[in-house]
């Protein structure tokens, strides 16, 4: 419930203080598992996506946020759930690993933090572990802002993708080479 009033709050927002334009609408999937990877430039950016995609998401937020009791309620409510940065957070993966095993759709920002400058900044290797042991599709979604009053956010939507691995032990290298390549499908959405 709290995650469709949001929902509809947040997109009036993007509709009347900002020029919110989506691109690549249709290559969203209508059902089955999904992670969504997108930029991270702003805290507008997780109420933004879940406007942009028709069907709800389960975002991953940094630990910290749930410590204030009112946010951490609300992020609880709309169904986010806590990881512990810097760190293989077990816990976290586990619950991923759930949402999806649910055909539910789960939103990472691989970056694991936001950019101050708007640059695209190194991948986390947790976000490859993540598709390749769901075998889940994973969406690239590119934001281009800067978040300005009365100017255009765009929210660019890609084709969705599997990553597939037939070696054998998942190292942290490997790992790191996928999550490269989930961030360059997002650069050419950038056009940079």
């Amino acid at each position: 419930m709290l995650y469709t009033i949001g929902k509809i709050l947040f997109s009036i927002i993007f509709s009347l203080l900002f020029k919110w334009e989506i691109t690549g609408a249709e290559n969203i999937p209508d059902k089955g598992p999904l992670i969504i990877c997108s930029n991270h430039i702003s805290w507008w950016d997780p109420p933004l996506v879940g406007c942009s995609i028709k069907r709800r998401i389960y975002f991953m937020a940094k630990e910290e946020l749930f410590k204030n009791p009112i946010l951490g309620y609300i992020l609880k409510a709309v169904g986010a759930f806590p990881i512990k940065r810097g760190e293989a957070d077990r816990k976290a993966i586990r619950k991923s690993l759930e949402i999806l095993e649910q055909a539910k759709v789960l939103g990472l920002f691989p970056e694991g933090t936001r950019s101050k400058t708007g640059e695209l900044q190194k991948p986390e290797p947790g976000v490859a572990l993540i598709a390749l042991k769901s075998n889940a599709q994973i969406l690239p979604v590119a934001i281009k802002g800067p978040y300005k009053l009365f100017k255009p956010v765009k929210v660019i939507v890609g084709k969705p993708y599997r990553l597939s691995y037939s070696g054998g032990k998942l190292t942290t290298q490997i790992l790191q080479q996928y999550s490269k390549q989930i961030m360059e499908k997002i650069k050419l959405l950038l056009g940079t």
